[in-house]
């Protein structure tokens, strides 16, 4: 996809197992449960930026795939067994659909690092952006995993130990830290002192905020404080859900996705059933979604 190559059909396995209500649906457990045949996993944790791939790498990347087409062939019957077979063509088609759309940058993705929900000031943002930062350019340049040249533990474990007012961390607390000693990140060490003395030294005003603005709603588990009407939507919506995803043997986050649930009972157009259907419709929710779960909400939020 990335080289703007799509197919014209798609058949995802993991979905497919998800709408099946399978607990685990990791490819080497299906083909376990389903072929009786196990996988090995012996090159799962290797350096694949690497090139040329050696040999016995390529054929590890061969055998996880070669039992696809008949993975495929089982779970399409029991799809069909289960009456779950346009739900899964419905699904598929999104997926084609969502990777056929131009990429939109993410915004501040070093807010992504592992481990950043310890950060507690601007100032420690600050050094994770730049370390961050730092570490994507050099992999860049290197052609490497990011994670093969500095981990994110490392980048987060120095940045929490930072208050406002606290001195710049230096090479002897870079030492002190075990991922800054492995052979790669140590021979980096001046970049990421150099990088950590970069954020030290910003001003206040070119601080990171502690928090993206969002344009969704905000967590449900504040509604009761910002909105106690959402939260009674909430509160009376989503048992039911749940229990109708128990019902149907699949997770309700694939009978429904978080997101446009969230959205319409935080700011319902309307809570009638022809109502809820548009807006969840309008919110990309594929239509066996919408034809199964907009009668039971409209139910509920009627009886409020």
């Amino acid at each position: 996809m990335d080289a703007g190559l799509l197919p014209h059909r798609l058949f995802d396995t993991e979905l497919a197992a998800r709408l099946l209500g399978y607990p685990r649906v990791a490819l080497g457990t299906l083909a376990e449960q389903l072929l009786g045949v196990r996988l090995l996993k012996e090159h799962s944790a290797a350096d694949w930026s690497v090139r040329p791939l050696p040999t016995d790498w390529l054929s590890y990347a061969a055998l996880d795939v070669e039992l696809l087409m008949e993975l495929r062939d089982i779970l399409s019957e029991q799809l069909r067994a289960a009456g779950k077979d346009e739900w899964a063509r419905q699904e598929f088609a999104y997926l084609l659909g969502q990777a056929a759309l131009p990429v939109t940058p993410r915004v501040d993705p070093w807010r992504r690092t592992s481990g950043i929900h310890g950060v507690r000031s601007p100032r420690a943002l600050a050094i994770v952006r730049e370390l961050w930062t730092t570490r994507d350019e050099l992999a860049r340049s290197l052609d490497k995993a990011p994670g093969r040249i500095l981990g994110d533990e490392a980048i987060a474990m120095v940045a929490t130990g930072i208050k406002e007012g606290s001195p710049a961390p230096d090479a002897r607390t870079l030492q002190t830290i075990p991922r800054f000693n492995r052979r790669e990140a140590k021979r980096y060490r001046q970049t990421w002192l150099d990088a950590i003395t970069r954020a030290m030294q910003l001003p206040t005003s070119a601080l990171p905020t502690m928090f993206l603005a969002s344009e969704g709603p905000p967590p449900p588990r504040t509604w009761p404080s910002r909105d106690p009407l959402a939260a009674k939507r909430w509160e009376a919506v989503r048992p039911v859900l749940t229990d109708l995803a128990e019902s149907l043997e699949l997770p309700i986050e694939n009978l429904i996705p978080p997101d446009p649930l969230r959205r319409l009972l935080w700011t319902p157009t309307g809570i009638d059933e022809p109502s809820v259907r548009t807006q969840l419709a309008e919110l990309g929710v594929r239509a066996w979604q919408v034809d199964i779960v907009a009668p039971p909400i409209a139910v509920a939020l009627a009886e409020l």
